[in-house]
This record gives structure tokens, C-alpha cells and sequence, in this order.
């Protein structure tokens, strides 16, 4: 296991930021009327994650802030599923880009805990 000096190097940054890169590029093909709803929904919440994972980690000497930040990532974790749950119901991504997406931020989800939990 090699050292982590930045935030780029955890696991869990590099998975959520190429998952929020492919639901960006999914995401132009959704139609125009979902522009300023689902569109930009699931951007922000699949994009938030990478941001409080990073603030977690520049606020990691603090313990409260650190794993408040990490509460914070959880959220927007289980909130982009819930847009990729409308974007398939509406049928905008087919079922293994949704599994595939939905599986990955599974994955998040469970990075997020564990750094919680060994803090």
C-alpha cells in the first residue's frame, strides 16, 4: 500500500470523480426539457462528492470536521443514486449503465463509511 499525500490518490476520489466524468457524459444525451431538473441534479450530486471527499481530507486533522465532510460525500453519494433510479424509470440510460453506475457508488458508499468508522 503506498502513501497518500493528496486527495487525488485515495480510491475512493478517483472512482467518484470517473463515475461523476461518465454521468456527465451520459447526462448530454438526456433530453433538453431535463436541462435544468434531472440534468443538473444528478451533475451536482455525483460532482459534490469529489468536493467534500477532498474537504474531508484537507480538514482531516479534525476529527468532527473530517467525518462531517464524510457525512457530507455519503449524501450526495446516495442522492446521485436516487437520479440515476429517474433516469432509468424515464428511461433515459438502459439498465447496465444504470447496475454499472448504481453498483459503483455502492462501492463509494462503502469507502465513505469505512473511513468514517477507522477514524
Amino acid at each position: 500500500m503506498s502513501f497518500v499525500k493528496f486527495h487525488k490518490d485515495l480510491i475512493v476520489y478517483q472512482k467518484a470523480f470517473s463515475a461523476a466524468m461518465e454521468i456527465y457524459v451520459i447526462s448530454k444525451k438526456f433530453p433538453l426539457e431535463e436541462r435544468y431538473s434531472l440534468t443538473d441534479q444528478i451533475r451536482r450530486s455525483s460532482r459534490s462528492v469529489n468536493a467534500n471527499i477532498t474537504e474531508a481530507w484537507r480538514k482531516r486533522r479534525y476529527e468532527k470536521s473530517f467525518i462531517s465532510k464524510l457525512n457530507d460525500a455519503d449524501g450526495e453519494a446516495a442522492e446521485t443514486q436516487n437520479w440515476l433510479d429517474f433516469a432509468f424509470a424515464c428511461e433515459y440510460i438502459d439498465e447496465k449503465t444504470y447496475r454499472d453506475l448504481y453498483n459503483t457508488y455502492d462501492e463509494i458508499l462503502g469507502m465513505i463509511v469505512s473511513m468514517t468508522i477507522k477514524f
